[in-house]
């Protein structure tokens, strides 16, 4: 009997994970779509990787008071995002590792779930200071914040660059002649 593949070889509740985390990312991008402005070009990342009172602040005037509460809104919904998209990825991690047995797979894998994890831990401890960092700004809140996105993006790159390279490995190391 051949191994069934593709989408219908997904468990169903990291389908479900998937859709929930989709549903949330769309979400989170329609609510960022209005807090776009030429200080804000990214929106809410612009704030996240503001760096200084005074850039934060320019970002909150471009906003103006509606802009805040959508900015407020994004980052509240992101604190539920979190432990969906890291329940998700580590799922999906356990998935695409359930025919890897050698060892070099499983280290990557590890390393990958402790990137995940990182990120995780870092989005929930930016977000925090985000929503400290409105009324005023500061500049130890809006550096950290900033060090914590970055910890994050990196984090959630080199964790799904892993995930490329454990299904990218061999099922079966290269045979000796």
């Amino acid at each position: 009997m051949e191994e069934s593949r593709g989408w219908a070889a997904v468990p169903r509740n990291l389908k479900s994970l998937l859709v929930a985390t989709l549903l949330l990312l769309t979400a989170l991008w329609l609510i960022n779509q209005p807090l776009q402005t030429a200080s804000a070009p990214q929106g809410v990342v612009s704030f996240q990787v503001a760096g200084t009172a005074d850039q934060a602040h320019a970002i909150l005037l471009s906003w103006q008071r509606e802009g805040e509460t959508w900015a407020k809104s994004y980052l509240w919904l992101s604190l539920l995002f979190i432990p969906v998209y890291l329940i998700t990825l580590l799922r999906l991690t356990g998935h695409l590792m359930r025919d890897r047995p050698g060892v070099r797979e499983r280290t990557v894998a590890r390393w990958v779930r402790a990137l995940f994890v990182a990120a995780a831990i870092t989005d929930l401890a930016e977000n925090v200071l985000l929503l400290n960092n409105f009324n005023p700004p500061n500049d130890t809140v809006s550096l950290w914040a900033t060090i914590f996105a970055l910890i994050k993006y990196t984090g959630l790159i080199l964790g799904l660059a892993g995930l490329i390279i454990i299904r990218a490995a061999r099922r079966h190391p290269l045979e000796h002649h």
